[in-house]
């Protein structure tokens, strides 16, 4: 059975809906079997009001470069179909989840909200609990399973969601497992795995030195001294 899953993140104009604040970026990577297929879902958004300053400190984004951008409700029914069946991953899912469900609810008429239409997965959540009284933030994440985001100088939905990816990945096993699934393609895909296994995973060769052979025939004559034959030499 195919696991579909899709790691999230989201940029607003400040830190609450109940305050009437907008998403602005919303960045999605999907995952099929824990392996990442390149069909992600990214968008900025006009929100129709002001992006606080502190927010811009955050994630960089201007009100400027969000004149003309599509409001939220033109792509609502998209983003739904894309993530509809799906397990959300999220960083901080309270706050993602509470943002979209707040963009549900605004749209005419209004959606059902996230957990509705498909699961959510939070990673905060499970960072805490492996690693009790340590930051777990996504640098600290980052820093503790050794994954590169020295790119990442502000915070960008899409651009999180692919370094969440590659922690999500690392807290939960790291290196994807082989998949024997029915598939046509993920068989195929397999086969490609499964060579490229092959190629790289040759056990050396390690053969006797002269002083070991000698060692062996000189316990061998010993072995045949005693029994008058020896199964090794036949």
């Amino acid at each position: 059975m195919l696991k579909r899953q899709i790691v999230l993140d989201t940029e607003t104009t400040g830190l609450s809906p109940q305050e009437g604040h907008r998403i602005i970026e919303i960045g999605c990577v999907e995952l099929i079997n824990r392996r990442l297929t390149g069909n992600n879902f990214h968008v900025y958004l006009q929100p129709d009001r002001l992006i606080d300053q502190e927010a811009i400190a955050v994630h960089g984004i201007t009100n400027e470069f969000l004149i003309g951008k599509p409001r939220f409700a033109e792509v609502a029914q998209q983003f739904c179909q894309y993530i509809a069946g799906a397990e959300l991953v999220i960083h901080n899912a309270a706050f993602d989840v509470g943002f979209i469900n707040h963009e549900f609810n605004l749209l005419r008429p209004a959606l059902a909200p996230v957990t509705d239409i498909c699961g959510v997965l939070d990673t905060l959540k499970m960072a805490r609990e492996a690693h009790p009284g340590q930051k777990n933030n996504l640098d600290a994440l980052c820093r503790r399973y050794d994954i590169n985001n020295s790119h990442r100088t502000l915070h960008g939905a899409l651009l999180d969601a692919e370094i969440l990816a590659d922690v999500y990945l690392a807290m939960t096993g790291g290196q994807v497992s082989l998949n024997l699934a029915n598939d046509e393609q993920a068989a195929a895909q397999q086969n490609v795995v499964v060579g490229q296994l092959k190629r790289t995973s040759r056990l050396p060769v390690v053969f006797a030195s002269e002083t070991e052979l000698q060692s062996h025939e000189q316990r061998l004559d010993l072995v045949q001294k005693k029994g008058g034959s020896c199964l090794w030499r036949n």
